[in-house]
């Protein structure tokens, strides 16, 4: 023993890979060195990181296209903010690294606008063509219909439209070159609502998402592989724009390929895997058997894979569960649908009444229809562990614009 201290009181720093000797004011003492670890991958990291890539080339088709279509910005937020806010955990899309970075883009049902403005809502009728809740009368649009005629027929079919609004149809195209790799393009449509403007509807909008369809606006052709939006917009004359709040409507053959737990792990492997559980845990005990002094920290705790997180502590695993993700278009007109999702294998529980849900309350089933102003509450429940509350408000509106308003998007 009296050789070992002699040794320890001369020596200092790394001895191997596995001990080195630290200086105290009490003495040198020998200590394990400490274990280096990789880049700490959580699942919901990895979710985050893999979503905003596909969201990114998303917004570059806005960009594109010159769209202002966010209200009430605040200082120094952008609109590229705004759009991942939005669309974060809703419907979320997975391409991997690489495509990403090759300007791959898969079209989602992303939301595109977000305003004060009565939201436009669209249906696929039973021909796969899509149409809007944007009320013609008996206007029948033909090659020679006018800007002015449809100007005349949307305001006085339409409490909510006014005449200088300007509608605009954007139209995104899908499709996978040959090396496989998702690509897309969009087009914008613009019409302003002029009761003076003569000239023909088709040659300053295209007939593509300007057509009657059963007396309301709607498209020529059916929907495929390919995404549309309309969006109202308006001018309060100071160069503020208001706009309604609206999702491209996709209908495409990849899409749900690209958003299944297989394209998710294939897109987290491409930027650099997601740790397992083990991968957080020190298997060395505290002391090893010579009853040297363990390196600074301690084991290490951290949560494990999976939407449900877990850490250990003192030899026991506390399980956490993701809150649900409330979606649904607010403000809205007449009626809104309301979807709750959660983590796989995760019971979720709501509430309407402004109370905090438990285990007791509804049981979530099915999409909610709503016809009021609401807030919906709502947990998931899995393995008898609850997560924290999701709330979200939808508002509705009340109703069409008097204010002698006019503006534009982009």
């Amino acid at each position: 023993m009296a050789k070992t201290r002699d040794f320890l009181s001369n020596v200092s720093g790394k001895l191997n890979k596995d001990y080195h000797v630290r200086e105290t004011d009490h003495g040198n003492f020998l200590s394990h060195n400490p274990r280096r670890r990789g880049t700490r991958r959580s699942k919901e990291q990895a979710n985050t990181r893999c979503q905003i890539g596909n969201m990114s080339n998303n917004y570059q088709l806005i960009k594109c296209v010159k769209m202002q279509c966010f209200e009430g910005k605040a200082p120094g937020q952008n609109d590229f903010n705004i759009f991942v806010q939005v669309n974060y955990n809703r419907n979320p899309v997975f391409i991997t690294k690489q495509d990403c970075k090759g300007g791959g883009c898969v079209l989602g049902n992303y939301q595109y606008s977000l305003g004060s403005l009565n939201p436009i809502a669209y249906s696929l009728n039973q021909s796969g063509v899509l149409a809007t809740s944007i009320a013609l009368g008996d206007l029948s649009i033909t090659a020679d219909t006018t800007v002015a005629q449809l100007a005349q027929a949307i305001i006085a079919n339409n409490n909510d439209w006014q005449a200088e609004d300007q509608l605009s149809f954007f139209y995104a195209k899908q499709w996978v070159d040959s090396e496989g790799v998702p690509r897309a393009t969009m087009n914008p449509y613009r019409v302003l609502l002029s009761l003076q403007d003569n000239s023909k509807l088709w040659t300053v909008a295209s007939a593509l998402g300007f057509t009657s369809v059963n007396g309301y606006l709607g498209m020529s052709t059916a929907l495929s592989n390919a995404g549309a939006s309309w969006i109202h917009s308006r001018n309060d004359g100071s160069g503020e724009k208001k706009v309604s709040t609206q999702r491209l409507f996709v209908v495409s053959d990849i899409l749900a390929s690209y958003q299944s737990e297989a394209a998710f792990l294939l897109s987290a492997k491409s930027y650099g895997g997601i740790n397992t559980k083990d991968d957080y845990l020190d298997p060395e005990c505290t002391k090893d058997a010579a009853g040297l002094e363990e390196s600074e920290g301690g084991p290490s705790t951290g949560s494990g894979t999976g939407s449900s997180t877990g850490s250990e502590t003192g030899g026991q695993q506390t399980v956490t569960v993701a809150a649900p993700v409330i979606s649904g278009a607010t403000p809205f007109a007449e009626t809104t649908t309301v979807s709750i999702s959660a983590e796989s294998g995760a019971t979720i529980y709501y509430t309407t009444d402004g109370s905090t849900p438990t285990a007791e309350s509804t049981l979530y089933s099915s999409a909610l229809t709503l016809s009021d102003t609401t807030t919906v509450k709502a947990i998931a429940v899995k393995d008898e562990v609850s997560s924290s509350v999701a709330s979200e408000t939808f508002t509705k509106s009340s109703g069409g614009g008097t204010d002698p308003e006019d503006g534009d998007v982009g």
